[in-house]
């Protein structure tokens, strides 16, 4: 008997400490967003038990990995492409997203040589099993026949075969974004005519007064945007999340729903949603949500989505736009209900 004692306190004690290591972890993951000070256009590739994640830098292609979005404040992180000067891709790099296909890593990206009215998308592979690593080699522009204007490009494999979505002019002015959709033939170039699934058309989407800066004359000229298209999957429905008026406005997000029965280029066979399925909270620091993403938790359990807000009403399209992410849930008819964008305060971080 005069060995127990020690023994229990010895038990106790150790009882006592594990309980506290994991209460201290338990309470440990929550996180508050945004997730990362800054950075426009988030976009999220979940494979193989990680996250990949991408946002618009301007200068070059930043690539993060982590195992929870939550810790990407943290994660690493690599400069893994820098265009060289003088190409038609050198300048104002934007809304950057990899891919994989095919046992490749493929990176979609909008970039132009002088201003905004060369920007196009082009595309740049690598083969090592890490995209952290290997070489990333460019393959080109891909874009339409038309050689049309274009930004924010989105690729899905959808029953095997590859689509794209972007945001274009429909002709070579100014003035209006429409979303694109595209058959592929392989991940960097286009199979046939582009098609028009979407144009600002609603009253909620022409909100198109341009900044002060773009005014001359004392004209006030109109931009009307569709714009940021991403692919979203549940069971067997498919739908399109897009932004529409603009980052200096109230963005906010549309959306576009297959209906199941025909081509995908058939834009008869898209219904858009009537009025925003996604708008900012000032009540809870959130203005111009846009751009959306989506992953699912580690365990598989929860549906989440990332998109880019400012702090406040006039910080309009500058690195101000910081990535936020939290759940959302679906409705009976199967459509996404992405709620309103959450407060800035501690919540639980995504399963693992």
């Amino acid at each position: 008997m005069f060995h127990l004692l020690p023994k229990t306190r010895l038990f106790k004690s150790a009882f006592l400490a594990t309980f506290l290591v994991v209460h201290a972890l338990q309470t440990q993951r929550t996180f508050t967003n945004p997730i990362k000070n800054s950075g426009p256009d988030p976009w999220v590739l979940q494979k193989d038990g990680w996250y990949y994640y991408m946002n618009t830098t301007g200068r070059n292609l930043t690539l993060w990995k982590t195992r929870n979005m939550a810790d990407l404040s943290t994660a690493e992180s690599k400069v893994i492409y820098t265009p060289p000067a003088g190409k038609p891709y050198s300048k104002e790099l934007w809304a950057p997203e990899i891919h994989s296909f095919n046992n490749r890593w493929y990176i979609y990206f909008s970039a132009d040589s002088l201003n905004n009215l060369t920007h196009r998308v082009w595309v740049i592979e690598n083969s090592s099993p890490d995209p952290m690593q290997g070489e990333w080699m460019m393959k080109g522009k891909i874009g339409d026949q038309g050689n049309h204007w274009a930004i924010d490009m989105s690729v899905i494999d959808y029953n095997g075969q590859l689509y794209a979505a972007w945001s274009g002019w429909e002709g070579n002015t100014n003035g209006r974004q429409d979303i694109y959709l595209a058959r592929l033939k392989n991940p960097w170039t286009i199979d046939g005519d582009r098609v028009k699934i979407s144009q600002p058309d609603q009253p909620w989407e022409l909100h198109g007064d341009v900044p002060q800066e773009w005014q001359k004359n004392g004209e006030v000229p109109k931009i009307y945007v569709n714009e940021g298209p991403e692919f979203l999957r549940h069971n067997d429905s498919l739908f399109i999340v897009y932004s529409a008026n603009a980052c200096w406005l109230d963005y906010s997000l549309g959306l576009l729903t297959y209906n199941g029965k025909g081509d995908l280029l058939d834009p008869r066979n898209w219904i858009k949603y009537n009025g925003p399925v996604f708008t900012q909270a000032p009540e809870n620091g959130v203005w111009g949500p846009g751009h959306g993403g989506f992953f699912r938790s580690a365990d598989g359990k929860q549906d989440w989505m990332i998109y880019h807000a400012n702090p406040s009403a006039t910080d309009g399209c500058g690195d101000k736009r910081a990535p936020h992410i939290q759940p959302f849930t679906w409705t009976a008819d199967g459509s996404p209900n992405f709620g309103r964008p959450v407060p800035k305060k501690s919540m639980p971080v995504p399963t693992e």
